[in-house]
């Protein structure tokens, strides 16, 4: 035989009234977590976005910017005085047929344009004095500070083909901060060598770019 249970229905009352009371903070609870994710989620496309806008800016600037010509906005500049040095392609016999000055703003560009086959490579850094390689003679540079330029892969341009630049020699900054003039110097065995003179020892970086070939040398204005 099966025995009914009689609950009071004031039991029943308050049951219904606790439980009704558990539903709600259940569900203000889940607001909140929903709420926070939410705002975790924004948080962390806020910090995605200014990371890729900075990588952007970075690969950007260590690239360099596109051609050699015009004005363009100042990169950031991974750039420090350290030597930079870059490996010519086995192939290589370039000669150097045009240089060019320029301002940009925050930095001042000079261009050695190549003409030839293969890959040039390059040896940038500061020295103390300029001499002209294979005779030793000094070279006069004006400026406070002498960036030489050593272009590697470099022909002769009976080798070549390619008439070398002929001047004008030094050829002075075209209305730059930093960078006083370029002296050309001579190419030798393999090598051709210019010195950029400068205000101070401030930082540079080097690249590449194509079609044509040209090294890119750009000098920071220093602080």
């Amino acid at each position: 035989m099966t025995r009914r249970v009689l609950v009071p229905a004031c039991t029943l009352l308050a049951t219904t009234v606790l439980l009704t009371g558990c539903a709600g903070q259940g569900s203000g609870t889940a607001s909140a977590s929903s709420s926070a994710s939410s705002s975790s989620t924004s948080s962390s496309g806020s910090a995605s976005s200014a990371a890729e806008e900075s990588a952007a800016a970075t690969s950007s600037a260590a690239t360099g910017p596109a051609g050699d010509d015009g004005g363009t906005g100042a990169p950031a500049f991974p750039a420090n005085t350290e030597p930079d040095t870059a490996e010519a392609s086995s192939d290589a016999r370039v000669t150097v047929a045009d240089i060019r000055t320029g301002r940009h703003d925050g930095f001042d560009r000079v261009v050695f344009e190549v003409d030839g086959t293969g890959t040039p490579g390059w040896d940038v850094r500061y020295v103390d004095a300029a001499s002209s390689q294979g005779s030793g003679e000094p070279v006069d540079v004006a400026g406070d500070a002498v960036l030489q330029v050593t272009v590697t892969g470099a022909g002769y341009p009976y080798d070549t083909g390619v008439e070398e630049y002929a001047g004008p020699d030094p050829l002075p900054g075209q209305g730059t901060a930093t960078v006083t003039e370029v002296a050309f110097d001579a190419t030798f065995e393999g090598t051709t060598v210019a010195f950029v003179g400068t205000r101070a020892q401030a930082p540079f970086r080097v690249y590449l770019l194509e079609d044509p070939s040209r090294i890119v040398v750009e000098v920071a204005d220093p602080d």
